[in-house]
């Protein structure tokens, strides 16, 4: 990029002003901004938006954005922090409430607490709180002014020397190759070495121009307003003014606010009804709140079964009627998060769609930094455009998937809730087998994961005292069950095949693949051919992107065993610019996942099972641990290599998907006099918490360094160079805070993830993992923690509205002298 890139931003709602406001504090000069609407009010989503924000989210990311906004608006004169109140009419919602107040507590969101129904009452007197169990209060929530916000940010923004194209449709995308080189309008082409597509729920059309699938949904979502109501007659000077907290009646789907002497309903319970853009044809000259593209026509029939329930909570709303209402057009995506970041196909292009007013200026400060920086401050692997796979961006896929988004906008979500539909689209070649065994299927990613074997539930009676958990409560009860205990009893103490066809695999090949990996790994590569490395992928920051396995088969092949589909983009953006430096450093970078797969054959007894099939030497002096090495079992042929996430003796063994149910069958019937079982990923998890395996994504991110993720062996920094070796060697080995092992005092209560840490009566970090520990038993969890906390010390973890002690231990719990995997 130019050291003073032309940068083109397309759209002028609350996303793109906010980032040409970002961009221009950060030092950017040649800006333009092009709104295909009239500047006053374009007409996409921002024009309508109700303006509810509500900080507190399951993500910690989501979270820092909305309390970035806040602060912004905040400095804009464009928010009012009136609070924000939830309400629980059921037991499920109410322990959600805890689990909320919990995230807000991790995440540093300040003074939210769950309080009582008299409580609520005081906070919302017009309430009928007869089935009001409870509600959540967060003082420094409160209501945007978006249309005001974006108005401020115009006119600094152009005072700062940014230039505004309004009424200017964008027609296409020029490039130069695959990189992007300015934008077509009506009036001529635009030049730029950057364009950001902030187009809302347009983005799908503007990406389309870019050879760019951006999987995003237009759905419709119904707001009403009320006649005058009585009691706010002359309460509010402001049209739009409000004293209440924002309210939400998520068991209903509705939400509620004041609007001056009127009242503004949403509702999320209805049909959902898919939008095409592209349908809406152009935006007007002049653009009202009666006549803009994002208002579709109101459809009483749909807001029936809502105004019933209004009136029910709110009974002063029986004395009034609906004025009017809109459907309003909001973006939806497949997972629900925001879309950021570099195009996979078009070197300059970049989106920063499905984003709502509550995380607007958050995420434009993370696109800034990206633009300026390469990097955000925040971790956005959940954010990523490129997170999703080819199959999730089909128009089928993401029309299903978004639509459930919407139908459980405000639903009580379990961290392991399944989607219906679509399912069994991505399988691996033991699927029959698996079934016949009663797997329990989990889907991630598209993939059928088996949690657990039914046909396990037969060894329950065998199962040692000493390894049974305690009963769990509902919560964590659910899409759980005790045979896990089984499975990891049965792989600790025999053998166990885990189907691990779904770890992405990546085949990194050419001239050039040995410098490429030299470059952007932590470990060393220039191993013998059959060596096998744990290690990391870091930005300049020294931040941690990926954590993979790297496999040396050829001097010039490599498999890599990746996270995700970020990481394919990642390397092939990387492999682009090597050849561009030095054309004769070729490579090839292919995502092998769909044509093989794998098998991990863990416990004391698997090299008994492997002896059985191959006159291939299996030993440990053979084949030691980490490394590999091609062989035939049964005359299948595979590749052997020696890691085990479970920490046991064992391999993953892969081979090509024609041979996968054979290789299944042979293992299986070779394992039966070693009392061999299939297991799921309960136990995995379990087994790879008691040796101390990182996840990435959850105990360690782009917001964390190796040696505060307590991976500091994974950096050799003997290497001369590699990304990210700077700022370590600037920022030394003695983090402020690790990533440490906990194991919780009573015994039982098994979390689940993201609960806040209490060190000495504060808050001061965050479970990360966590699983009931079979071989230790005892529940164990992760979090990141101020490095003075000592093993032996005694912590505090809230879970669901009570605190309980853990104790910090030290890790790994089980093997920690690695005999068991390495005999």
């Amino acid at each position: 990029m130019a050291s003073h890139p032309r940068i083109v931003v397309i759209g002028a709602g609350i996303v793109g002003t906010n980032l040409a406001d970002e961009l221009v504090s950060r030092g950017h000069t040649d800006i333009t901004v092009i709104e295909q609407g009239p500047l006053d009010l374009p007409g996409g989503s921002t024009s309508h938006a109700p303006g509810l924000v509500f900080q507190t989210n399951p993500d910690r990311t989501m979270t820092r954005f909305a309390q970035y906004t806040i602060d912004k608006l905040l400095s804009l004169d464009a928010f009012d922090q009136v609070g924000g109140l939830e309400l629980a009419t059921t037991p499920e919602r109410l322990d959600d409430l805890h689990r909320k107040a919990g995230y807000a507590q991790s995440w540093g969101v300040p003074d939210a607490r769950v309080i009582g129904p008299e409580e609520c009452l005081e906070l919302y007197p017009h309430l009928d709180v007869s089935d009001v169990l409870g509600g959540f209060h967060t003082p420094t929530d409160g209501l945007a002014f978006a249309t005001k916000a974006v108005d401020a940010l115009v006119a600094r923004t152009r005072a700062a020397g940014v230039t505004y194209l309004d009424r200017t449709p964008v027609t296409g995308i020029v490039r130069e190759g695959r990189r992007i080189t300015g934008v077509e309008t009506p009036n001529g082409v635009v030049e730029a070495d950057v364009v950001v597509s902030c187009a809302g729920f347009w983005g799908v059309e503007v990406g389309a121009m870019a050879d760019t699938a951006v999987p995003l949904l237009p759905l419709a979502h119904q707001f009403a307003w009320t006649t005058p109501v009585p009691h706010l007659d002359g309460v509010h000077a402001h049209p739009r003014g409000a004293t209440l907290p924002i309210l939400r009646h998520q068991d209903q789907d509705l939400y509620y606010r004041e609007w001056g002497d009127h009242y503004g309903i949403g509702s999320y319970r209805h049909r959902p009804m898919p939008v095409r853009a592209a349908d809406l044809g152009p935006t007007p000259a002049h653009v009202d709140d009666a006549n803009m593209p994002s208002s579709l026509t109101f459809t009483p029939e749909d807001f029936a079964g809502p105004w019933e329930e209004s009136r029910k909570l709110l009974p002063f709303l029986r004395d009034v009627e609906i004025d009017h209402g809109i459907n309003g057009i909001m973006s939806f995506t497949p997972d629900g998060g925001p879309l950021m970041g570099q195009s996979r196909h078009l070197d300059g292009f970049w989106v920063a769609e499905a984003v709502w007013v509550t995380h607007s200026a958050g995420v434009a400060r993370a696109m800034a930094e990206l633009l300026t920086t390469g990097r955000s401050e925040l971790d956005l692997s959940h954010c990523d455009i490129n997170r999703f796979d080819e199959f999730q961006l089909s128009p089928q896929y993401v029309e299903s998937t978004a639509s459930r988004q919407f139908v459980e906008v405000y639903d009580v979500l379990h961290p392991h809730q399944q989607r219906e539909e679509p399912r069994e689209l991505r399988v691996s070649p033991f699927h029959d087998r698996q079934q016949e065994l009663g797997a329990v299927f989990l889907e991630h990613g598209g993939w059928e994961r088996a949690h657990w074997y039914e046909s396990n539930g037969a060894l329950l009676p065998d199962l040692p005292e000493e390894w049974r958990e305690p009963e769990r409560d509902a919560w964590t009860a659910m899409f759980h069950s005790p045979i896990a205990a089984v499975e990891a009893w049965r792989t600790r103490t025999a053998v166990a095949l885990y189907d691990m066809t779904q770890l992405r695999r990546l085949e990194v090949s050419g001239p050039g693949a040995l410098t490429l990996l030299e470059r952007l790994t932590t470990g060393k590569m220039a191993k013998s051919v059959g060596a096998v490395t744990y290690t990391l992928f870091l930005d300049e920051a020294g931040g941690i992107t990926s954590d993979v396995t790297v496999a040396r088969l050829g001097e010039d092949l490599f498999q890599i065993g990746a996270n995700g589909a970020v990481d394919t983009v990642y390397l092939e953006r990387e492999a682009a610019a090597l050849r561009a430096e030095d054309p004769t450093q070729v490579v090839t970078i292919r995502d092998t996942t769909g044509g093989t797969c794998c098998i991990g054959l863990w416990g004391p007894l698997a090299r008994d099972v492997v002896e059985k099939l191959t006159e291939d030497d299996f030993s440990h002096e053979g084949l030691g641990y980490f490394r590999g090495r091609s062989a035939f079992l049964g005359g299948i042929p595979v590749t052997a290599l020696r890691l085990s996430y479970v920490g046991e003796l064992g391999w993953e063994i892969y081979t090509s998907a024609e041979h996968g149910r054979k290789l299944w069958d042979l293992l299986w019937e070779a394992g039966q006099e070693f009392g061999i079982i299939a297991a799921g990923r309960a136990a995995f998890n379990s087994l790879r918490l008691e040796k101390g395996y990182r996840s990435f994504g959850a105990d360690m991110t782009s917001e964390h360094d190796p040696y505060e993720a307590s991976i500091g062996f994974a950096v050799k920094m003997t290497k001369p160079e590699f990304r990210g070796r700077a700022a370590l060697e600037a920022k030394g080995t003695e983090p402020a805070t690790r990533l440490r092992c906990l194991t919780v005092d009573d015994g039982r209560t098994v979390l689940m993830g993201k609960e806040p840490v209490f060190v000495d009566g504060t808050a001061a970090g965050y479970v990360t993992s966590a699983a009931y520990g079979y071989t230790v038993g005892r529940p164990v969890a992760y979090a990141h923690l101020p490095s003075s906390v000592a093993e032996g010390d005694t912590v505090e973890v809230e879970y669901t509205g009570r605190r309980i002690t853990a104790t910090v231990v030290a890790e790994p719990l089980v093997d920690p002298e690695m005999t068991r995997i390495r005999r």
